[in-house]
């Protein structure tokens, strides 16, 4: 058996998943899969940003293995590319099987944020300099 790689970046957020978010086939629905990863990389992009942020683009989505009621979700986020605007984050889901060892990635996706102001326009991204305290 292949030794099952890290996560990449930072664990951003964590939850069970529960009965209520299952489809159809029993396991859980995928659109709440991918708001977990959008709420995560939500809060690693304001933090980035300094302020409101705008998802604008899901890239690259795949799902590779499916959640199960019980499963405890986990999900990494890693900043990417930052742009004068915008920025691109790099997600990953992994699953803490109930009653098994280790983890598995189930679902990842490039995620692209906008800042913005309080209008709602764009506005720069912070550099990192900037963003030191």
């Amino acid at each position: 058996m292949e030794p099952t790689p890290d996560p990449s970046g930072e664990l951003t957020l964590r939850t069970l998943a529960m009965p209520k978010d299952v489809n159809t086939n029993g396991d859980i629905f995928g659109g709440w899969v991918l708001s977990q990863m959008d709420m995560a990389a939500g809060i690693v992009a304001a933090d980035r940003a300094k302020g409101r942020v705008a998802t604008v683009a899901i890239d690259a989505m795949q799902f590779i293995r499916p959640v199960k009621v019980g499963d405890v979700l986990c999900i990494y986020v890693a900043v990417a590319r930052v742009g004068r605007t915008s920025m691109g984050l790099q997600i990953e889901a992994w699953v803490r099987r109930r009653g098994q060892e280790g983890r598995e990635k189930v679902t990842e996706g490039l995620f692209t944020f906008v800042a913005i102001d309080e209008a709602g326009r764009p506005r720069p991204v912070p550099s990192l300099s900037d963003n030191r305290s």
